[in-house]
């Protein structure tokens, strides 16, 4: 991996973190068109600028998330399925599933099938909600979100164990089959990625026991700046366009690049 193929897979990764597309499977697919060698340190780099993609919803959220001590328990709460499932198949995902072009065309289609299943079945306007960086907002943060339902909205991101499936996807929609409000469950969806992307980034540094060269730091350092920068932006983006618009758009993108990948580059 050079310095060009970093800021790339960081922009990429900075864009989709937060999308319902699957920020993993985009930077397979990614390095997989730009011939990137797939080796232990560019499974790492996936995983570190994720955890500094992350880093941009403490930056934005952080003023909120300290004043409700409820709403930390609930992260909490929610990140156990996540971290027990997570531990468990870590071996077996990183060896098997994140480099497998396969793996996550398929569940791109097959999500975006889902998607679209579900703002179909709920035929109406999807309720608004309020700018995540807006800290006067009256409701408390994570209100209608309780420790039940909190926990299994856990179990739905352990889903996008799976590369493809999207984290953002799997917790968003999950959330609302709870009938948890869009606004909530937005907020709560970024604010679960913190502990679940600082447990993976742990785990494999632990597990690569920080074997890195000198230019692969310097790689992993422009990587998370880059990273981070682009999901301020992409965040905010996000969450303007989702007021008044449902998620088809997504659904339909996944289905079409999950076609066009399997045709010509499978």
């Amino acid at each position: 991996m050079n310095l060009i193929q970093s800021i790339i897979l960081s922009i990429v990764e900075g864009i989709t973190e937060f999308l319902p597309v699957s920020s993993t499977g985009h930077m397979i697919l990614t390095s997989h068109l730009m011939g990137i060698a797939d080796n232990p340190f560019t499974k790492s780099f996936e995983i570190i600028i994720q955890f500094a993609a992350i880093c941009a919803v403490v930056f934005l959220y952080f003023g909120r998330i300290i004043k409700s001590r409820d709403s930390i328990l609930k992260i909490v709460v929610g990140f156990i399925p996540t971290a027990i499932i997570g531990f468990t198949l870590y071996s077996f995902v990183k060896k098997y599933l994140l480099d497998s072009p396969l793996v996550v065309v398929s569940a791109l289609f097959i999500g975006g099938v889902l998607i679209l299943f579900f703002e179909y079945i709920k035929g109406k306007k999807l309720d608004s909600i309020s700018a995540a960086t807006n800290t006067e907002v009256n409701l408390p943060l994570l209100s209608d979100i309780t420790y039940k339902k909190a926990f299994l909205v856990g179990l739905c991101q352990s889903l996008a164990i799976i590369p493809g499936v999207s984290r953002s996807a799997a917790t968003i929609i999950g959330g609302e089959v709870m009938g948890i409000s869009r606004r909530s469950i937005v907020e709560f969806s970024f604010l679960l990625a913190v502990p679940t992307m600082f447990g993976a980034t742990a785990l494999d540094l632990y597990k690569s026991n920080f074997d890195f060269t000198q230019n692969e730091i310097f790689l992993l350092i422009v990587g998370c700046a880059v990273s981070f920068i682009v999901s301020i932006i992409a965040i905010k983006t996000f969450i303007k366009y989702i007021q008044n618009n449902s998620f088809k758009i997504f659904g339909y993108y996944r289905i079409v690049l999950a076609i066009i990948y399997a045709v010509f580059f499978l």
